[in-house]
């Protein structure tokens, strides 16, 4: 009875697994769910059946207790798979006024207060042909040569940040385009005044930000960790 046990738990923590690698994020955790619900009833079940008819073998007994954590297991390592799956990356760049302005701590720590991750950081000086590939969607507008000229008049602060929404809301964070449309509390709505000195740039969409970090980052500079402030960020209840 204890070795069915222990084969009914393994095999419902496979099955988690492969629900979870083999279908699509919610699908799969619904499937997984269900099927270590059922596990767990059988297991439960089967243990007090053996309780009631008079096992009180305290091996056994430790037996059992290890056959029902397995599927508790398997979906707590599926839930924390699919949490890592709901982060994403962005890719934020703090422009050279914003660098010769000193502003460097004050924009980063807005993204660390609100609880991003930075996965990659590194000061650069873009040539103007980089620049010029970072603006590529821009080329056909009046002001890209200036907007190129000025990207690679000096250093820049290229960052990649990983978080829940951190691509929709580092926009948030930055502000609008124009300071002067910016709501307070922006960064931008804050420490800028003009479009041409707006001190920022982020990623404004998945794909964008996807074809930015790839630019400014070899695969081997993003660094993937646990912060021990996650806990704290994305816990539940």
């Amino acid at each position: 009875m204890a070795s069915q046990l222990v084969r009914s738990g393994a095999k419902a923590a496979r099955a988690v697994l492969s629900a979870s690698r083999n279908s699509s994020l919610l699908s799969g955790k619904g499937v997984a769910a269900a099927a270590l619900a059922n596990a767990g009833r059988k297991l439960s079940t089967a243990a007090s059946f053996y309780e009631n008819a008079g096992g009180s073998n305290t091996s056994h007994n430790r037996l059992f207790s290890a056959a029902l954590a397995i599927p508790v297991a398997g979906y707590m390592l599926m839930d924390k798979e699919a949490h890592a799956a709901e982060l994403e990356r962005t890719f934020i760049m703090i422009k050279p006024d914003g660098l010769q302005r000193g502003l460097i701590a004050e924009i980063v720590s807005r993204f660390e207060r609100k609880g991003y991750k930075l996965v990659a950081i590194k000061l650069i000086v873009p040539s103007k042909e980089f620049a010029q590939k970072h603006y590529h969607d821009l080329k056909e507008r009046p002001f890209f040569n200036g907007l190129c000229d000025f990207l690679s008049s000096g250093p820049v602060l290229a960052m990649v940040w990983e978080g829940e929404g951190v691509i929709k809301y580092g926009r948030k964070l930055i502000g609008a385009t124009d300071p002067q449309k910016s709501e307070p509390g922006t960064i931008r709505g804050d420490l800028a005044v003009v479009v041409g000195r707006n001190i920022i740039h982020g990623s404004d969409g998945p794909e964008t930000a996807k074809d930015e970090i790839a630019l400014w980052f070899q695969p081997s500079e993003l660094v993937s960790y646990t912060s021990n402030a996650e806990k704290w960020i994305y816990g539940v209840n």
